[in-house]
């Protein structure tokens, strides 16, 4: 037979727990992305739309990984193919590649250019991976899910201020 507990204690209990979320500090949903073959998960606050990709107008004497300009509803966007800047295959553009507008809320009309954009996940679902270290500063962690799958946080404020991001073009100094 179930516990029987009485109206007073419900609501004592209810009153606690609500009490309990309201202080608790909330956590940015995660959006998770496949860049190659590697994991990302971004925090939704850094992030913007997420797109098909749009035609794309090439930018001469650019690194590989600069993939050129993007028009979105008449701003351009700079578009950053970051398996590629990964030093990974570039993105074949396809029905599950998607563009990830990433700098609008700096300032920056930046987008990257993702292989699939997977969706929102809770931080809850992942646990930090103390052996996991990435000496590039735009690489804020390692989480595991429960697969014990490697995700890779990027944090997309120090991403967007590495001077190698910065530096797209593909010409001598």
């Amino acid at each position: 037979m179930a516990k029987r507990i009485s109206l007073r204690e419900f609501q004592q209990d209810l009153s606690n727990r609500l009490a309990g979320t309201k202080n608790a500090p909330a956590k940015p949903a995660l959006l998770a992305i496949l860049a190659g073959g590697e994991g990302w998960l971004v925090d939704l606050a850094e992030t913007g739309e997420i797109l098909a990709v749009p035609a794309i107008a090439p930018v001469p004497l650019t690194h590989e990984w600069f993939r050129g300009l993007a028009n979105v509803r008449g701003n351009l966007f700079s578009v950053v193919d970051f398996p590629a800047f990964l030093g990974l295959s570039q993105v074949v553009t396809g029905s599950q590649s998607r563009l990830l507008l990433v700098g609008a809320r700096l300032g920056v009309n930046t987008a990257l250019l993702v292989t699939r954009a997977i969706g929102l996940r809770n931080p809850d679902d992942f646990d930090p991976d103390p052996r996991f270290h990435d000496p590039r500063p735009w690489v804020a962690g390692g989480l595991r899910d429960s697969q014990d799958r490697l995700w890779k946080r990027l944090s997309v404020r120090q991403l967007l201020a590495e001077p190698r991001f910065l530096d797209a073009a593909n010409v001598a100094h």
